[in-house]
């Protein structure tokens, strides 16, 4: 097999070989790079949805296939032999880690998950209906304030110690934002829980009533924190590798991804998931006239959850989710709306799987479909799901965040462009200009 691809202009008659690279898995790549120097041509593709921005040894997807790996390890092992904070560990430092180390590691997370007294005020400077979300883009950034040591970028220890402090704080903060949009005083996080369980002992334990998480939920939660722990290079990490090639420093970096998973169509998918079973639900309308409304091109109207950019088969993490969700529905205790709300779940889900109009566009459950769902089931407020995606995505973030720094082909971000604006004209004065 050639390593050279020939491009020819065939407007100027010039040509060109580009040299090809052959990645550990996947499809291969033309280095583009001299294209423009010597052909002065540029790419265009928007939505990156063909262009290879950086190289990276972190997590490889097929979509074709629907494959995950975290470091080479399927997700589907991950999901049913590993910790969330064990896959942390795996993310950062490339190799799973010894007793020794995973003990370590949990002690240093747990330690570093305190958050500065005074960082109480920034919360306080929130609105008490804001969303979570807004919370944490704030709190987040405004950690650079207090951590100037760290902010060496070119010291990998200072960018080991900010990526493990990363890890342990967006806890407290998630759960402290929840805490503070719903006027409760903050929880402090007790060294006999692991790091989901002190999630959900920070979200809803009370000084009158003490909460012990349900071990049902705290793995269900784990599960879902793993699958969302990286994705390669989505909207989000990709908006913190572009931050970070300013060499922002690592706390703005994070709050710029975060920013980016708030939108709908990247985080926000399983909230919309929830929204639009309730829509179907206060109509007066059954589930079917949704369903042939979906099929209907002229229709704005879609289903949520369904399909996936890069999954053309099943997204291997919603079947790792679809298990999940109906032992969660069987086995937690919901609200009676919440229970209609599931029914309602389960029975689209068994449309989408039997109907040949979804089988054939292979429009499946999606993990923003399972994740929804059994997030509700074990009380999740729906204002949280996006916040929990965050929580989990952190390791993934920081890890891709500090790949870059040690990669010697890295540069600053700056993509090109197609301009279809107006060709360059004189400026008229007021006076000739007409009305």
């Amino acid at each position: 097999m050639s390593n050279r691809v020939t491009i020819t202009d065939h407007a100027t008659g010039k040509s060109i070989d580009l040299e090809t690279i052959e990645p550990t898995l996947g499809a291969r790549l033309i280095d583009i790079q001299p294209l423009f120097r010597e052909l002065g041509l540029l790419t265009y593709d928007p939505g990156f949805t063909a262009t290879a921005s950086c190289s990276s040894t972190i997590t490889y997807l097929d979509g074709a296939k629907g494959e995950l790996l975290y470091r080479g390890y399927p997700i589907e092992q991950l999901v049913e032999q590993s910790s969330f904070i064990e896959t942390c560990f795996l993310l950062l430092c490339g190799h799973l880690p010894s007793k020794a180390e995973l003990d370590q590691f949990s002690s240093e997370v747990l330690q570093e998950s305190l958050l500065q007294e005074e960082m109480k005020r920034f919360f306080e400077g929130f609105r008490p209906n804001a969303h979570p979300m807004a919370i944490m883009v704030g709190v987040v950034g405004a950690l650079s304030a207090f951590y100037h040591d760290f902010q060496d970028i070119h010291d990998p220890q200072n960018r080991k110690h900010s990526a493990k402090l990363l890890v342990a704080k967006m806890a407290t903060i998630a759960a402290w934002s929840y805490r503070y949009a719903n006027g409760l005083p903050f929880t402090y996080p007790r060294g006999d829980y692991n790091y989901v369980e002190n999630f959900l002992h920070m979200m809803f334990s009370l000084p009158t009533n003490d909460y012990t998480p349900n071990p049902l939920a705290v793995r269900a939660l784990e599960v879902i924190m793993i699958s969302h722990a990286d994705h390669e290079q989505n909207a989000s990490t990709s908006t913190v590798r572009l931050a970070g090639s300013s060499e922002a420093n690592p706390f703005a970096s994070i709050a710029a991804g975060i920013g980016s998973l708030w939108g709908p169509a990247h985080g926000g998918a399983n909230e919309a998931v929830i929204r639009m079973l309730e829509e179907i639900r206060a109509s007066d309308q059954p589930l079917e006239h949704y369903i042939e409304r979906a099929k209907d091109r002229k229709d704005r109207f879609r289903l949520m959850g369904f399909g996936h950019r890069i999954y053309k088969n099943y997204d291997p993490r919603a079947k790792i989710l679809r298990k999940l969700c109906h032992e969660v529905v069987e086995g937690c205790k919901t609200t009676k709306e919440t229970q209609e709300l599931l029914e309602l779940a389960l029975r689209l889900e068994q449309v989408a799987l039997e109907d040949e109009y979804f089988k054939q566009r292979k429009l499946y459950p999606n993990v923003d479909f399972y994740s929804g769902i059994i997030m509700l089931s074990i009380g999740i407020p729906l204002n949280m799901f996006t916040v929990i995606f965050a929580m989990a995505r952190t390791v993934g973030w920081v890890s891709q965040w500090n790949e870059m720094f040690g990669d010697g082909h890295s540069k600053i971000g700056r993509p090109r462009q197609c301009y279809t604006g107006v060709e360059e004209r004189d400026y008229l004065p007021m006076k000739q200009r007409k009305k």
